[in-house]
């Protein structure tokens, strides 16, 4: 069994705040990232796929359907927005990079099938909100 991660990019703003919380609570768990105004993060996408080398092509997975499938549908919709007014996931859940990589993991999922049926399979999201902040969602 082979993994292969592959690495992708996007520029988005977003605003933690938690409608069913206070102002001055919001303001204490979510700090500067409360700001009305938003601030924005260059998001690094990781994308990890499993499954065996393929003994005609010598690979796990076609890159360019893979690098297809997540310009489809993250990098694409997601660039240069504001997370919490323009993506449908965000209207009623807070934009924090745990519930990105959630979405993010929900969107491949979604369409992977149809692109690439069982194998090979969508293993883990890896997301880099910042240097010191990485989340991973296992598939």
């Amino acid at each position: 069994m082979m993994k292969l991660t592959r690495r992708y990019r996007f520029s988005a703003s977003h605003r933690l705040h938690a409608p069913s919380l206070a102002e001055d609570e919001n303001q204490q768990i979510y700090g500067k990232c409360n700001n009305p105004f938003g601030h924005g993060h260059d998001y690094v996408v990781d994308v990890v796929v499993r499954g065996e080398v393929d003994g005609e092509t010598g690979r796990v997975v076609d890159l360019q359907r893979l690098d297809a499938l997540v310009r489809r549908e993250v990098v694409d919709p997601f660039e240069h927005k504001n997370l919490n007014l323009d993506i449908a996931e965000f209207r009623d859940m807070v934009p924090t990079s745990e519930n990105v990589a959630v979405a993010v993991g929900q969107r491949l999922r979604k369409a992977w099938d149809a692109e690439f049926g069982q194998a090979p399979s969508l293993d883990l999201i890896r997301i880099h909100e910042t240097r010191r902040n990485i989340f991973e969602i296992s598939i």
